[in-house]
């Protein structure tokens, strides 16, 4: 990363060379890594007959910062990467409150929130509501953190990147360390998820429509795991994170969608027969403790996409007087009233039809059409799958561009050039396949809801917190100092809690391992 000017070029001494550099325009917006909305700006030598030699050789920008001269000498310490306006993440800043609300409501939701009536068959009605709650307010608060951490009132920088936020708080090594391996995982992780469940649906979905008399030969596991995957590659080809807000607004749409129908199916067919509410208590107590953390990480999984919450307000454009937190906060808050009202209405109907019955592989998704594939109509069972498959598909754009910026930024470094579009539909369609060979490998992936709930839970409640205690600095013994360190400490202990409670119940009550085998 080097450190570039933006908007003002520095007067070269008489008689040297002076490289044609790129940089992008600052118009009145903050200081960024990634500013423009186009390619960078050509800076051309000065005229030798009007040029003047500078007085001093200093690489202050000759401009008044939107922030005031307090910043202007700030940025000479700032490092800024000209190579994001390159980048799929960065390279397009007209996104507003709406596209913010699209993309983190399609983040924010999806398959996971089917899984949390499992966790209620261990925590029980009280301590399950009660954790939902208390999950659903916390995280919302961090995501809150996150928004305004996103611009530095110091400096003027935009974080864009989750990492490159975490990197500046805490340096390069501890971001490898604590943060890469998470956010990474959340976002290729949570692709290879989405094909399995995509496939799978598409197979039901087949079975729906083709009824009970179909002669046709259907397609293998595998086989419909490489159509959905087919589908997900040619839409990746969309060249940013700006581009596919239409795509996230169908996939959030279909979220809602899929939700309300499977709670109210599940509340208008009624209490199944013999269900009862009693929390599973195993013999043992280890068993019984590690059960219990294990479900809160669960809990803790419904609430993912706090990764992408710096990269999707990176997509807006942000001044002094129009900062980027204001829209996104507003999107934000649309998005998370309407995840309230599916996620809550899933949780408690869920767990009220079917209480210990619920299917541990699948829980909702599977109970619909487990308990009433044959009760309920063709058409519903059909328009639910078809709302998951292209829920999925549309998920898979939103977390799939955080690993596109990743692979491209590599190569706009090393060649100091944009990724060619050749090569852009190559890389992607390589991550694609990638995720389906891995998809294929470890179906059983779903299995591992509160293993990989402990592992992804740092991002979501406590990193936000420390971040904010070291960047700024909010004063000892005051009310935000407390908050940020309670919550940060008590998300780390239960993320440990939890890794260790996942594991435990992998080893203890095993789990159906079939590798290439879906």
């Amino acid at each position: 990363m080097s450190e570039v000017v933006e908007d003002g070029s520095a007067v070269a001494p008489p008689g040297a060379a002076v490289p044609v550099v790129s940089a992008p325009p600052m118009q009145t917006q903050y200081n960024s890594p990634s500013l423009s909305r186009k390619p960078l700006l050509l800076i051309q030598p000065p005229n030798p007959v009007t040029s003047k030699t500078p007085k001093s050789n200093s690489r202050t920008p000759n401009f008044i910062t939107p922030l005031g001269s307090p910043i202007r000498r700030a940025i000479k310490m700032t490092k800024l990467d000209p190579h994001d306006a390159w980048l799929p993440i960065t390279e397009s800043r007209n996104g507003n409150a709406y596209y913010a609300a699209f993309h983190t409501l399609c983040s924010g939701i999806g398959i996971q929130a089917l899984l949390v009536p499992i966790a209620f068959t261990v925590l029980g009605w009280a301590w399950g509501v009660i954790s939902l709650t208390v999950a659903f307010f916390w995280q919302l608060y961090t995501l809150g953190l996150l928004v305004q951490l996103h611009e530095s009132k110091e400096t003027g920088m935009r974080y864009s990147r989750y990492l490159h936020l975490f990197s500046a708080a805490f340096g390069d090594k501890m971001a490898n360390i604590f943060a890469a391996f998470p956010i990474m995982y959340l976002s290729g992780g949570t692709c290879v998820a989405l094909i399995i469940v995509g496939g799978g649906t598409m197979k039901i979905f087949y079975s729906v429509v083709c009824g009970h008399g179909c002669t046709t030969k259907p397609l293998t596991t595998v086989e419909w795991y490489l159509v959905f995957t087919c589908a997900a590659v040619v839409l990746s080809q969309l060249p940013n994170l700006n581009s596919i807000a239409g795509v996230s607004l169908i996939g959030a749409i279909t979220a809602v969608g899929y939700c309300t129908i499977m709670w109210l199916v599940s509340v208008s067919e009624g209490r199944l027969e013999g269900v009862s509410y009693d929390r599973v208590r195993p013999a043992s107590n280890v068993a019984w403790f590690f059960g219990v953390l294990n479900s809160f990480g669960i809990v803790a999984f419904a609430f993912r996409g706090h990764n992408l919450t710096l990269e999707i307000q990176a997509t807006m454009p942000s001044s002094d007087k129009k900062p980027s937190h204001v829209p996104m906060w507003r999107g934000v808050k649309i998005a998370y009233v309407i995840v309230a009202f599916c996620l809550f209405p899933v949780a408690i109907g869920g767990y009220w039809a079917y209480g210990h019955k619920i299917p541990e592989n699948g829980g909702m998704l599977s109970a619909i059409y487990m308990y009433h594939g044959r009760d309920s109509s063709p058409f519903i069972l059909g328009l639910t799958s078809m709302f998951v498959i292209i829920n999925a598909v549309s998920s898979f754009q939103i977390y799939a561009m955080q690993m596109f910026d990743d692979m491209e930024s590599k190569y706009t470094k090393k060649m100091n050039q944009p990724c060619p579009w050749w090569l852009r539909v190559i890389s992607r369609a390589m991550f694609g396949y990638g995720c389906f060979f891995v998809a294929v490998a470890i179906p059983f992936l779903g299995s591992l809801a509160g293993l990989i709930g402990g592992i992804a839970l740092p991002v979501t409640f406590a990193y936000p917190c420390f971040m904010w205690l070291k960047i700024r600095k909010p004063k000892k013994q005051s009310l935000m100092w407390w908050l940020n360190w309670v919550l940060g400490i008590a998300g780390s202990i239960l993320s440990v809690l939890a890794i260790a409670a996942g594991l435990y119940v992998v080893i203890d009550t095993g789990i159906k391992v079939s590798f290439f085998k879906p």
